[in-house]
């Protein structure tokens, strides 16, 4: 199965790019038989909305790589902190440069340097996947001072929230494997 997570943080000097790079590692570590990438939206300069990019073909050049990563994922794990109460406007502007992801599963996580972890952050996204016709996982991953748990090398410092990214993992390949299997 192909999985693309999606680092949703437009900062240069981004945090949560952390979780999705050590996400990206633990499931080629746990789970080699996938293949992972990470869409960084800092990387693409989409720019408004004026075209749905409907196939390789049919996209500028220079977005032509990014088309072929959202067009092979079979999943994605969006990483987004939180903005005022929900998440990144560049995500919302990738999956719209792009057709319906139907049927495929969505893992979702939020991060924030406070208490809460992005968690109202999630409930923007649980309201995106279903207009994207994707299937969220329900096991959702929320990673309260995420500058504390992830270190500048992409690793987890705080041993004790692994339970809660191998849960997370857990669900979500469940999930993507089910639907992939429908497909």
């Amino acid at each position: 199965m192909t999985i693309e997570i999606v680092s949703g943080s437009p900062r240069a000097a981004s945090i949560t790019v952390r979780i999705a790079k050590y996400l990206q590692q633990y499931i080629q570590q746990h789970h080699a038989e996938h293949t992972v990438g990470v869409i960084d939206v800092r990387e693409w300069k989409l720019g408004f909305l004026e075209t749905v990019f409907n196939s390789v073909d049919n996209t500028p050049d220079p977005y032509k790589l990014l088309t072929q990563s959202m067009f092979n994922a079979d999943a994605f794990i969006i990483v987004t902190p939180e903005y005022n109460g929900s998440y990144t406007s560049e995500i919302k502007n990738l999956f719209d440069h792009f057709p319906k992801q139907a049927r495929k599963a969505f893992g979702l996580c939020t991060a924030s340097t406070g208490a809460l972890g992005g968690a109202r952050g999630t409930q923007s996204l649980l309201l995106l996947v279903p207009a994207l016709f994707g299937i969220a996982s329900p096991s959702l991953l929320i990673v309260p001072q995420v500058d504390k748990k992830f270190d500048a090398d992409n690793q987890l410092i705080d041993a004790s929230f692994e339970k809660q990214i191998h849960t997370f993992v857990t669900e979500f390949l469940w999930l993507a494997k089910q639907l992939q299997q429908q497909a």
